[in-house]
């Protein structure tokens, strides 16, 4: 058998193999089954959690894709109405005002 940690086991007998299975566990190499059970049911909580977001993640990236395409008509839509301003191609400037009685301009 080879050497573990430095120490040959059959020299040792039953203390050495002791002592290598408390270095084990001491090292983390060798795990309780209790501790090992918690790692998986946690990997497990972990990975429904992720596919769950990712599945909420999609819902929301079409959502946005909709939004944002009726932002685009919006856009388009706002920027076939005449401007503000104008009126038959003509500006109009602050200091033209109307008479509202002769509807002329003074």
């Amino acid at each position: 058998m080879t050497e573990l940690f430095g120490i040959n086991p059959i020299d040792g007998g039953a203390i050495a193999l002791l002592v290598i299975v408390f270095l084990y566990v001491l090292t983390g190499r060798l795990v309780p089954r209790k501790t090992h059970e918690d790692a998986i049911a946690d990997r497990d909580n972990w990975r429904t959690a992720f596919l769950e977001s990712e599945a909420l993640r999609k819902v929301e990236h079409d959502q946005t894709g909709e939004l944002l395409e009726m932002a685009r008509l919006g856009g388009h839509l706002l920027a076939a109405l005449p401007q503000a301003g104008q009126v038959d191609g003509e500006e109009v400037n602050a200091r033209d005002r109307m008479d509202p009685t002769t509807r002329t301009r003074t």
